[in-house]
């Protein structure tokens, strides 16, 4: 048996997309080349690593097993090109992911102080998301703010946010000295989308104190709902990361609610991910700006 990296690289970039396509593109191969590479690591393996489920292909439980095996093979292998050079920097293009709070907010701040030798290609998206892809070894490290429920990906405490209620600097409440969270019942909300980390927050955080709350808006954006807030289309619960400087320039004002709530950020990955130098090293960085970043 001889398997060849270019095989293995090849198999890695179908299970990270599925399609030949996609893979063809990131691999700067044609098509045909592409699936004569599949066929023969298959061949040689004596098994099929895919189920063909036009037009899609879907890992089979091989292919499931042989995945992590090689997306860290070729991380070592990439070690192994600066290994013996002292001044070289940790190569490879990293796949980070981050949820649209840290995203939008801390992850540029991030990346200007960091010293990444090559720029990471980077996916905003919702926790949700961003589990299914740090899964199925899309992403080799995602910036979550909601809890992790996938079985696969460690997710490990980085910084801690606070979520506050916000509403327009017109509305009857923004005035108000102290309010009990009783005092929302009845009120319009302006909220993210099912599976958010804020719409998990606030269905856990706030709904579960109010009798009557009544959801008026569902937006995919942060900018998005703070606007519809600003508009008086109902109030928000949102991280104040998010919303401070509209909170520095009175365009939103955050209602003086007697609890606090607190959250907590993560570093997620999947368990089986090898970390390589430059993951470590990444890593490490947003461990050691975790005091001053916020």
């Amino acid at each position: 048996m001889k398997l060849t990296l270019q095989q293995l690289k090849t198999f890695a970039a179908i299970a990270r997309y599925g399609n030949l396509g996609m893979a063809a593109n990131e691999l700067c191969l044609s098509k045909g080349a592409v699936s004569q590479s599949l066929q023969e690591l298959e061949r040689q393996l004596a098994t099929p690593l895919f189920d063909r489920v036009h037009p899609r292909l879907q890992l089979n439980a091989e292919g499931k097993l042989l995945q992590p095996v090689v997306e860290e093979l070729l991380a070592r292998v990439l070690d192994i090109e600066t290994m013996f050079a002292s001044d070289s920097e940790p190569v490879g293009q990293l796949r980070l992911g981050a949820t649209q709070t840290i995203g939008n907010y801390l992850l540029p701040i991030l990346l200007a102080r960091s010293e990444q030798a090559t720029t990471p290609r980077i996916s905003i998206a919702n926790t949700h998301i961003l589990s299914h892809a740090l899964a199925h070894f899309e992403l080799d490290l995602a910036l979550i703010e909601g809890k992790n429920h996938h079985p696969d990906l460690i997710a490990d405490p980085w910084l801690q946010d606070e979520m506050c209620i916000v509403a327009a600097t017109s509305h009857p409440l923004a005035t108000k000295a102290e309010l009990a969270i009783t005092t929302l019942n009845g009120e319009t909300w302006v909220l993210r989308e099912p599976m958010s980390g804020n719409r998990e927050q606030f269905e856990q955080l706030i709904q579960p104190q109010l009798s009557n709350s009544r959801i008026g808006l569902e937006l995919n954006t942060l900018e998005a709902v703070m606007l519809a807030v600003e508009q008086g289309l109902g109030i928000t619960f949102i991280s104040k990361l998010a919303v401070k400087d509209r909170l520095s320039s009175g365009r939103l004002v955050c209602l003086p609610i007697q609890q606090r709530f607190p959250r907590q950020l993560y570093l997620a990955w999947h368990k089986q991910k090898y970390h390589s130098a430059a993951l470590r090293r990444f890593i490490q960085f947003c461990r050691d700006q975790a005091g001053v970043i916020c």
